[in-house]
């Protein structure tokens, strides 16, 4: 584990040049790479030596952002996919099977609790959802017999919920099971989620890692921690030979810091090829170089709109952590004690009149579906992801029509609330 503070591990981590090689971390695009021997090819196929033969499953520059953010959340082994919803996925049934069962949060992003409630279950992948407020004996009676993992998010999107990991993990590791946890929206530098007991981290890099809306991708990292062999009869795919791949047994081969990647990219990646380009992961980088900056004023920038919608008197409600009286304020002091996110969540009053004539009037917040970007984005799913459905039906799923989700960027926070204000005026009543 590096002894570099967070900021150094940004700017500097995952690549370190030698003498005369180049400063910036290099593009490495190409699909495949030239050995002198097939003896030399085959020990790599073999698992006998490290380096590269296809970009499907292993390219060096990806490698080398991967290792950053290895760093950044204090794990021992990280790969990179081509989206935050195939590191779930990956993350997901690298341990599972047919036949096999996770416990959730149920305050997830919803493409996620799509991903698991729907898709996993063709594949007879069973989950039972539990609330991110359950108490302990409610989780622990989730669990069955043939449970694999447990997942939550640090920060729910975009219900802006916070994670109590340290009491998933306790429950996860009392059945013999990992937490996966979705650092998103916190990021490494306001959370590290391997330091309260999580086992497994995914992030959608899409979000604030990129922060610039420049490219798609996902990041999956191991804690190291989770001892698989304790456990085998639970994860035959990790401690029982695998006959697709010279039946090596991962556990055995890897130990607990890397069997988990090195099935994640020998398996799923070889037969899924959800692939990060090099191109991408450059992308990647460089927004890892100013993630601690730009994190900073994302908070403050959320924390100043947040104050402002919660006593303006055309808004019925604000959720942010960062609000005394915010339901999981205390929580976010425990686990987020820097700072969350830029993205606030808030109700009008007037419903969904009031929300539409809210967002014909705003200016500088553009109507996107993202969120944590350079530039302030604004979404209603009223009018726009969840249009189809009616008031009533919006209230039972928790988007109330009057509902608009704001994700501060890295503008003026007083141009960012002067924008507001004015749309805010454009309401009647």
């Amino acid at each position: 584990m590096s002894k570099n503070h967070l900021d150094t591990i940004c700017v500097q981590g995952g690549y370190t040049p030698g003498n005369g090689e180049p400063r910036q971390m290099p593009i490495i695009q190409s699909t495949t790479f030239k050995y002198s021997t097939s003896e030399d090819m085959g020990k790599l196929f073999d698992l006998e030596a490290s380096g590269y033969f296809y970009s499907r499953l292993q390219n060096p520059t990806c490698d080398m952002v991967a290792k950053k953010i290895c760093e950044l959340e204090g794990g021992t082994a990280a790969m990179l996919t081509s989206s935050g919803q195939a590191a779930n996925f990956f993350a997901l049934f690298n341990i599972c099977n047919c036949g096999d069962h996770i416990v959730s949060s149920s305050s997830i992003y919803g493409g996620t609790f799509n991903l698991i409630l729907t898709t996993m279950a063709k594949m007879g992948v069973e989950a039972t959802f539990v609330s991110p407020d359950c108490t302990e004996e409610e989780l622990n009676a989730a669990f069955k017999e043939n449970t694999k993992a447990v997942f939550g998010e640090t920060i729910a999107n975009p219900a802006l919920t916070v994670l109590d990991i340290e009491l998933f993990a306790k429950c996860a590791h009392a059945h013999g099971v990992p937490l996966i946890v979705d650092n998103t929206f916190a990021t490494p530098v306001n959370c590290r989620p391997f330091q309260w007991g999580a086992d497994i981290v995914t992030h959608s890099t899409t979000k604030y890692i990129d922060g610039h809306g420049v490219t798609v991708g996902g990041a999956i990292v191991d804690s190291g921690k989770f001892d698989w062999m304790a456990h085998k009869e639970k994860f035959p795919g990790l401690c029982t030979p695998d006959e697709s791949y010279h039946g090596i047994v991962y556990a055995e081969k890897f130990g607990k810091e890397g069997a988990f990647i090195t099935k994640c990219t020998s398996q799923l990646m070889r037969d899924l090829g959800s692939t990060q380009s090099a191109q991408n992961a450059f992308y990647l980088n460089l927004g890892l170089e100013s993630l601690h900056v730009r994190m900073a004023r994302h908070c403050e920038n959320g924390q100043a709109v947040a104050e402002f919608l919660h006593d303006h008197p055309k808004v019925a409600k604000v959720s942010y952590c960062g609000l005394p009286d915010d339901p999981y304020y205390q929580r976010a002091q425990k686990y987020l004690p820097h700072g969350s996110c830029g993205v606030v969540s808030f109700e009008l009053k007037g419903g969904r009149k009031a929300a539409e004539a809210f967002m014909k009037q705003l200016k500088l917040a553009a109507i996107e579906t993202h969120v944590a970007d350079a530039r302030t984005c604004c979404l209603n799913p009223a009018t726009s992801t969840h249009r189809q459905m009616t008031d009533e039906q919006l209230i039972a799923a928790g988007v109330p029509a009057g509902l608009v989700r704001i994700s501060c960027g890295l503008e003026n926070k007083e141009d960012l609330i002067a924008d507001l204000q004015q749309a805010l005026e454009a309401i009647e009543g």
